[in-house]
Formats: structure tokens, sequence, C-alpha cells
């Protein structure tokens, strides 16, 4: 099948780092440096500060010592200014895989689960609580992908499949996506290993956030009703299980030193909503500065969104008298750049006749989306190259997609439309959800009525590749997803 890559892939910069490996690692390693070649990337002898990729490669179930895992090591052991993107290649065996998927399983139906299920090499005493919550969250693969990070010390990892030749490969990342590329016919496998890899570095990060304006006076702020509607949509959608809880690297594996490597955590999503009275978004702090409970929010958790850099490369952010500076969300761009190519809406008379953008509140998060309801909730699919190659979060690349996905939306674009609801899948990732206005409601109420009467049926499975919706039960539109943990299980799940 031709699969439609980005159209802003560039040639990037390769090095090869050989760790612990195996014969078949050796193979997929040299399938791979032929194919960078091969589009025209420059695979070098050693790293240096013009590379983009760096990659490694470790065994399955021996624990990596951080003193020797490049993530923690690689900057000093090279004299680099900064660590490139680490990928680690691991194989395993089919027989190997299918035994301990099969043991997840089991493990995680036991009600209570049995902590000694969860215990292996390498991991921190307490590390059976990520394990457990990511696999009921994702099922057994995602406690698999894991327990693989954490032994690899690793974030991005390769896991090969196969004995003597490989027949698929996992790729696993930060927020638990876990696409595979077929390991059949080969010149496909390395192609699609090669632009997963070229997709995830041809993007870059927005997250430089910068401060404009006067600080909020303290008295007003006091005065505007949505920091308390926030608070509100995050126990509400709390109660709803829709946040999944925040990873924390000192949770999984004991090393010294994580904030200089990586975050020490990273967010389970974000939401923001339009406050007319200031004129500027109120969004969740970042989960990845501090821990941030978004089900259990305060005010030194939100930040006040003016606006986008005109480069692009992070929020304008205004700060609060006497409140403690709270850096937004990552996905504080899309957030607000989609309101770029929407329209504006005049309120009622309950917000004084305001004009807004007609997206009121904004919902981020790592689940999925099993089925909607047509009548009611639009479905806004992002452009065909990201369900081949999805992007990672807080990138220029999601925003821009996100924000492409919303400007087709036809209940958007005509206020008008009965459909108060409109959301997007990001495959791998979760989805993005937003909600019109409507008088007497207030910030994310219609979202989350529309959970509770089955309208927005909000599931832990996320697509990771292509997916469609079709026509099904009681007149809801239900995912198809060619990826294997939806296969066969659709309509058991969706009708549950």
């Amino acid at each position: 099948m031709h699969k439609r890559v980005h159209p802003w892939l560039r040639r990037i910069r390769v090095a090869v780092v050989p760790g612990p490996d195996t014969p078949l690692v050796r193979t997929v390693l040299g399938g791979l440096e032929r194919c960078f070649r091969q589009r025209g990337d420059e695979v070098q002898a050693s790293p240096d500060d013009t590379t983009d990729v760096l990659l490694t490669t470790a065994r399955f179930g021996e624990p990596l010592p951080w003193r020797q895992a490049l993530l923690f090591t690689g900057r000093r052991r090279f004299g680099l200014q900064r660590l490139p993107t680490l990928y680690t290649l691991v194989h395993i065996t089919r027989d190997a895989l299918h035994r301990l998927l099969d043991h997840f399983r089991a493990a995680l139906a036991k009600d209570p689960p049995d902590p000694a299920d969860f215990s292996f090499p390498g991991l921190a005493s307490h590390a059976y609580r990520v394990l457990i919550e990511q696999g009921r969250r994702g099922g057994p693969i995602l406690s698999l992908e894991r327990l693989v990070q954490a032994q690899a010390k690793c974030i991005r990892i390769l896991l090969v499949v196969g004995e003597e030749r490989p027949l698929w490969a996992y790729h696993f990342d930060l927020v638990g996506a876990h696409p595979r590329s077929e390991g059949d016919p080969p010149d496909a496998f390395y192609e699609d290993i090669v632009l997963r890899i070229v997709t995830a570095v041809s993007t870059y990060e927005v997250t430089q956030h910068q401060e404009v304006g006067e600080p909020i006076p303290r008295a007003l702020w006091k005065q505007l009703e949505t920091p308390p509607a926030m608070r509100m949509a995050g126990q509400q959608l709390g109660e709803r299980g829709f946040f999944t809880e925040m990873v924390r690297i000192a949770d999984l594996v004991e090393v010294p030193a994580v904030s200089d490597a990586i975050a020490s955590q990273y967010s389970e999503g974000c939401f923001a909503t339009w406050d007319p009275l200031l004129g500027a978004l109120i969004a969740t702090a970042t989960g990845s500065a501090r821990p941030v409970d978004k089900g259990n929010i305060t005010d030194d958790d939100l930040a006040v969104i003016a606006g986008v850099r005109p480069d692009g490369l992070g929020a304008l952010i205004r700060q609060v008298e006497g409140k403690r500076p709270a850096p937004p969300s990552s996905e504080s761009v899309e957030m607000f750049g989609m309101d770029s190519t929407l329209p504006e809406v005049a309120l009622g008379a309950e917000w004084a006749g305001a004009r807004a953008p007609v997206a009121r509140s904004k919902l981020h998060g790592h689940r999925g989306i099993a089925a909607y309801d047509p009548r009611r909730v639009e479905y806004v699919p992002l452009d065909e190259p990201y369900f081949h190659y999805p992007v990672s979060c807080a990138t220029a690349a999601q925003a821009e997609g996100i924000k492409a996905a919303f400007a087709r939306s036809q209940a958007l674009r005509n206020p008008a439309d009965p459909r108060q609801v409109v959301f997007t899948v990001l495959p791998g990732h979760g989805a993005v959800i937003v909600e019109k206005w409507l008088a007497g409601a207030r910030p994310f109420q219609v979202i989350w009525e529309y959970m509770d009467a089955g309208y927005l049926r909000v599931h832990n499975l996320i697509p990771q590749g292509p997916m469609a919706y079709v026509p099904g039960a009681q007149g809801l539109m239900e995912l198809r997803a060619e990826d294997e943990a939806w296969a066969g299980v659709d309509a058991r799940l969706l009708r549950d």
C-alpha cells in the first residue's frame, strides 16, 4: 500500500553506536543504514553536534546500567552540546513476546493484581504500580512497552520481533504509542522504519513560551468565572476517568539526575477554555515541569495564553499578579493556533455580547474515541500522512496538523450547525475535543454531558494507524482501526 509522507521531511544525519545486541539486531541495523543512505541521509561514523539521530542497541530482558545508557551519558561521552534523538533497537523472539503478553494479560485480569507478577530485573521496587496502571489503560502491550523502556533506559524503542529475520517491529515512545512496521517485504520494512524516524526529527518543539504585557491584577483574576469553572471541569472529567495517571520516571527506574536527561514525568493531557473578559485562553500548566493532577487542579495549575509567537516557537503568556508562574502545557500552541482559521462569534447577554472564538473549550487527552453520534458530534480527520507517520506531542507538526483538521470542520465554520462538539484523533497519541458556546452551560459541560449520554464514547484503546468511523448500532459512527489492538474487538467494546 502506498503511504503518503509529510511534505516537510528533510535529510537527516544519523550516527550508529552499537551496544549489546543479537545477530538479528545487527542485520536490522545494516538494513536501516542502507535505507538511510538510499534516501540521501548521512550516516556518520561518530555523533557530533550536527547529528539528528543516535541509534544504539540493547538486549531484551537485560537491564542496561545507567552508566552505560546513552540517554544519561551520551553528551559527556561524545562531547556534545545536546543529545540527539535517541533510538534503541531491542530484539525479542515471537514466542517470548507472546509469552510475556499472555503473562501481562493474566496478571492484569487479577482483582486485586499481585505486585509479584510485575516484578522484573532493573525496575524500581514500586514500578509495578506503573505497569499495572499502564496495562489497564492500554492493554498488555503498554505494560510491555514500559518494561522495555525501563530496562533499556531509553524512551524511543524499536522492538524487533523475529528469529532469524524480522517479522515486524514496534515503535515505542513517551506517550505509549506502539504502531508496527511489518517485516515483509524487507525493503518496505526498512523504509517504513526510516520514514517514521525521519518524521519524528524533521519537526521541532513549540515550547519556547514568552511572557507579554503587564501581569493581570489579582483583583481582576478573582472576579473571573473561568478559573473556578476550570477547576470544576477538571473534577468532572477526572470523575469520568478521562485523565490517565502521570508517568514518573523515578517510579519505574532508580537513576540519578533524571531531569538532566529528560523530564521527570510527562503530562497526561491538558484542557483550556476562552475567557471573554480577558480575551485569552486559560489553560492547564505543563506536567513536565512539575506534577499536575488534572483532575484536581488549583489556580497555580492554570496559565493564561494570550497568543502564539510570530515565529510559532511557543505561546505568548501573561502572568497573574501574586500567583505562582505556571508554564502552559505544550499543547497550548495548537489550542490557540486553531482559532486563527475559524470564525469568531458574538456571545449572548450572559457574556455581555463579547466576541470570542467559535471553539469555546478544548480538551487534549491520551484516550481514544470509540464511537460518536453524528447528529450531535463531528469528526474531522487529520491529513493522511499523520495516520501512517505520526508526529510527537509539543511539535509544530502536531499543532499544524490539528489546526488544519479543525479548519475543515463544518460545525465550527458554521456556528449555526447544531453539532456542539467536534473532535479529531491523533494516532498513537489520543484525541483533541472542542465544544462550542451554549447559553447556560459551563465550560466543558457539553463535553462531559455528551460522554454521559453516549454521544461521545471515550475508550482506553487508541488507534495506532489508519482508521475510519463507519455506521453502527443506534445511529452511532463506530471506530474501525487496522492495528492489532482493535482487531476483532470493536463491536464488543463499543456496545459494553
